[in-house]
């Protein structure tokens, strides 16, 4: 008898190997990649009731929720967090440290690329490319598994939104010339649009709500049903899903970052633009079953940061928060400094994302020491208002500081495009220009309304499910590569999430 079921117990593992085996040949015939920008993981329950079952409800009753899912660097912002999503990395070593920021003391927009032109419209719109990215992304090892036989197109509002998620090779990337009211492109994919963009464009020209919103169409969810539109234009236009090997698209939703930035985490506004992209993910899932087929297609959904409550907001019901107004700050610190080092000329080239850029010309030029005037910037700083305490990057592993901070820090930090010295503001205080506007929101800090985000996965081989386990933004990149079994971008550091991967 103990033979026997010695003999089966073997028989069952030899069956579940060979199972595990045949998996390695296996691929989604899609995979979908959509970020919402500036999306709070507790949006998922607040607007919980309040969403139809065919959008992020059957997102969440269908697939896989990882509910405690953190950005695991500084700072979070778009830029950033769409690239370590696809790159399964950070700053460190993706090189992508900013919306804006320099390279070598020179100020780069992530994207910037002069030496392509626009594809689609007039004008500069379209000069735009990944070569500022140092780092592959989960499209690149894709083309790169299949011989290039993949398709990766990225759709967004966002032109960086829409680039740095394709990656290098992607077949093509499209973004919103609000200008000219149409999707473009750049030469870096092609020379002219395809017909079902140009059909898109032509049905965004005789949209009559879009005409009347103009340059403000991202203030607007019809934003986020453009881009739908163009989405579903583009899965049908490439015959994604229905190729030889796995195609890849992404999709990225903007409007709900334009319109919290204006008017907040709280309010109609942002209601509207929660329930609208609802309904417009209910099409984007339609669409998928139509043309891939229920089950064959690999989805997951998650954010690029998260947003703090406006400080007025939170005043008004007895939660302590608070503004840094820092419309001369770069001119307080240029007069500090200068008193107590005798500066005659500019210093600073900027202060943006809680980050201090210096101008390291200068300083060499006036005979200054770099590490004394890195150290003086941070005494200023950490005496203001507001901020808890400012570390020169650098040295940030010696600082005062816990282990966390530390730790995200370094993982945003590049030494030659990050700054050189950053400010930890108290909770729930942030960058303040606007005195006149009490609704407006911001991000970018390493606390728990920035850097926690949702992340959900779906379709292909994803068994319902949630874990509250920690999970980090570049994790999502490792746990897709494994389902596809190809090879994780060439930087990452991430780790698979085995929930999923099991």
């Amino acid at each position: 008898m103990r033979k026997k079921i010695t003999t089966i117990f073997l028989l069952c593992c030899f069956a579940i190997s060979l199972a595990a085996q045949s998996q390695f040949g296996e691929q989604p015939k899609l995979v979908v990649g959509i970020v919402v920008d500036q999306m709070r993981w507790d949006y998922l329950s607040r607007y919980y009731d309040r969403f139809t079952d065919g959008g992020f409800k059957r997102l969440i009753t269908e697939g896989y929720s990882c509910n405690n899912c953190l950005i695991n660097y500084l700072p979070t912002v778009t830029a950033i967090g769409h690239t370590s999503v696809y790159t399964g990395t950070t700053p460190a070593f993706h090189g992508i440290c900013g919306n804006s920021f320099y390279i070598d003391g020179r100020k780069t927009y992530c994207t910037s690329d002069t030496t392509v032109q626009t594809v689609g419209a007039k004008g500069n719109r379209g000069q735009h490319s990944p070569r500022n990215l140092l780092s592959t992304t989960i499209g690149d090892q894709l083309r790169l598994h299949t011989d290039f036989r993949s398709k990766v197109v990225s759709v967004s509002y966002k032109d960086r939104a829409a680039i740095l998620p394709g990656g290098h090779s992607a077949n093509a990337a499209y973004w919103l010339d609000t200008k000219n009211l149409c999707f473009v492109s750049s030469t870096y994919y092609m020379e002219q649009l395809p017909d079902y963009v140009l059909n898109v464009n032509k049905a965004i020209s005789k949209n009559k709500e879009a005409k009347e919103a103009g340059d403000y169409i991202g203030y607007t969810p019809l934003c986020g049903t453009i881009t739908t539109d163009m989405a579903i234009a583009t899965l049908q236009g490439e015959n994604l899903g229905r190729g030889e090997a796995a195609d890849m698209l992404c999709v990225s939703y903007s409007q709900t970052d334009i319109i919290g930035h204006e008017w907040g985490t709280r309010g109609s506004r942002t209601d509207d633009a929660y329930l609208t992209l609802d309904r417009d993910l209910a099409r984007l899932l339609n669409a998928l079953d139509a043309q891939v087929g229920r089950g064959n297609y690999l989805l997951f959904l998650t954010a690029d940061h998260g947003a703090s409550h406006n400080w007025k907001f939170m005043n008004e019901h007895k939660l302590k928060a608070g503004p840094l107004y820092m419309d001369d700050l770069k001119n307080r610190i240029e007069d500090y400094v200068s008193q107590k080092l005798g500066a005659t000329h500019s210093l600073v080239d900027d202060v943006m994302d809680y980050r201090v850029f210096l101008n390291h010309s200068s300083i060499a030029d006036q005979k200054l020491n770099l590490q004394q005037v890195k150290q003086v910037v941070a005494d200023f700083l950490g005496k203001q208002q507001g901020i808890v305490t400012a570390v020169d990057m650098e040295h940030v592993r010696t600082a005062a500081l816990p282990q966390l901070l530390v730790d995200r820090i370094l993982m945003g930090y590049h030494p030659r495009r990050s700054g050189d010295v950053i400010f930890i503001p108290e909770p729930q205080h942030y960058i303040w220009w606007d005195k006149a506007t009490p609704t407006r929101t911001t991000h970018g800090q390493w606390n728990p309304y920035d850097a926690h985000i949702p992340l959900l996965f779906f379709g292909w081989h994803i068994n319902q499910g949630a874990t509250s386990r920690e999970v980090h933004i570049n994790d999502i990149a490792p746990t897709v590569c494994q389902l596809l079994h190809i090879q994780q971008p060439n930087a990452c550091s991430g780790k698979a999430i085995t929930e999923i991967t099991k």
